[in-house]
């Protein structure tokens, strides 16, 4: 009997390792198809079965899983969004075209490209902050000036963060959009800029499997003019009016989309409107977000999702009702990570787990991405408030030391303790 193989199109640095282990739990052989499978230290740690081939390339992977088909009975095919949005689409035609469970392309497509998701989104009647788009800078200043500063620019494709950045003036409207139109902004397709209101509010996460409302995540970010989360909790602590508005107006977007198969997370600013949704991602939420589920109320997604994609039906059933967090270390300055010394921090109790994601000698430079964090400390208890202190406690025990490059910068021997403007549980 063929052994039963799990493909995996691509990775992600923190859901990735997990797919692996989840995959060898039900008993699945994961294999890895990417365009570098070096890029995920982990496929290496983990001794997984990787193939390299061109994954923007629809009919290479078509092609490459026949072949696999020859040797193993294909129990299923997923993949990840990680740096590369329209990956979820290729998924989703891989799918439909070996007859597996899989998520609708074109669905999937609709949300790739932001300024599309809008429309959809717009047709519904689903609150959103005012936009506009732009391939230039005098489109773009135009629609920046329609839509009121201060606003939000950010590439139409695109994931982590990556050239999304707070402007105040006309000046900074400017200087973004040359940066990603001149810069070193790596575009996949023409570009296009989206222009958005700035909707201040706090910040929350809709986690959504099939059309389930699993919770939702309140995320806190670092300064402006970037968009890097600092931290995390899971539950949100709303009022049961908070959570319902979410809740409505999550599942108008999965209407409006055509989603409802598998994993989503909308993101939403609570706003005087109340909820308006920043973004429609039809995916799974990146690490720690899967994890913090699990800790607060037992349900694992990942598994979960793998029991979809291989036919299977899930089990959304909580187990229990517990707080969970999580808050990112990042460096106040550029410069080499000389040492980090976690012990001390992983012995309070109530950590569940600290992850580096780099290691001593690393050079360190701000990007202004989701890729400038070199860590994150993750903790559970009953309640938010203990939650929070444990976090407060062990972010405070993490000790490191930068060594400034020689442009300038200071050094740094402690974690950064989040401001009160930045709220709760940040990295």
């Amino acid at each position: 009997m063929a052994r039963k193989a799990l493909i995996l199109v691509e990775g992600h640095p923190g859901n990735g390792p997990l797919y692996i282990q989840a995959a060898q739990r039900l008993g699945l052989h994961p294999i890895t198809l990417s365009t570098d499978p070096t890029r995920y230290d982990y496929l290496a740690a983990e001794s997984a079965e990787t193939i390299r081939v061109d994954t923007d390339n629809v009919d290479a992977l078509i092609d490459e899983c026949s072949r696999l088909r020859a040797t193993y009975d294909l129990a299923g095919i997923t993949g990840f969004a990680f740096k590369n949005e329209p990956l979820s689409a290729t998924v989703g035609k891989l799918c439909r075209n070996f007859e597996l469970p899989g998520p609708k392309p074109e669905s999937i497509e609709r949300c790739c490209d932001k300024f599309a998701q809008r429309q959809y989104l717009a047709e519904a009647g689903v609150p959103m902050p005012a936009y506009g788009v732009g391939g230039n800078l005098e489109e773009v200043e135009n629609s920046a000036a329609k839509v009121g500063l201060p606003v939000v620019l950010k590439p139409v494709m695109g994931a982590g963060s990556r050239g999304v950045r707070l402007c105040r003036n006309r000046d900074e409207v400017a200087e973004h959009t040359k940066h990603l139109l001149c810069g070193d902004y790596a575009w996949r397709c023409s570009p296009r800029i989206l222009i958005e209101q700035f909707a201040q509010g706090p910040h929350y996460i809709a986690e959504i499997m099939e059309a389930e409302i699993i919770g939702i995540t309140a995320g806190y970010f670092g300064p402006l003019p970037h968009f890097l989360f600092s931290g995390m909790t899971f539950p949100a602590p709303l009022t049961d009016y908070e959570y319902r508005r979410i809740a409505d107006v999550s599942l108008s977007c999965l209407r409006a989309l055509g989603l409802g198969w598998g994993p989503t997370c909308i993101e939403f600013r609570w706003t005087k409107r109340g909820p308006v949704v920043i973004e429609v991602n039809p995916r799974l939420a990146g690490a720690p977000d899967p994890q913090l589920i699990q800790l607060a109320c037992g349900v694992d997604l990942i598994t979960e999702h793998i029991k979809l994609v291989t036919g299977k039906k899930c089990d959304l059933r909580r187990r229990h009702s517990h707080t969970a967090a999580a808050r990112f270390l990042r460096p106040d300055c550029d410069g080499i990570l000389e040492w980090i010394d976690t012990s001390r921090a992983a012995a309070v109790s109530g950590v569940t787990e600290i992850k580096l994601y780099v290691g001593p000698k690393t050079p360190l430079t701000s990007k202004g991405e989701d890729s400038d964090c070199i860590g994150q400390v993750m903790a559970a208890s009953p309640n938010v408030a203990q939650t929070e202190a444990i976090l407060q406690r062990a972010v405070d025990l993490v000790d490191w030391s930068i060594k400034p490059i020689p442009t300038g910068g200071k050094e740094r021997s402690a974690a950064p303790t989040p401001t009160p403007e930045q709220g709760p549980g940040k990295k």
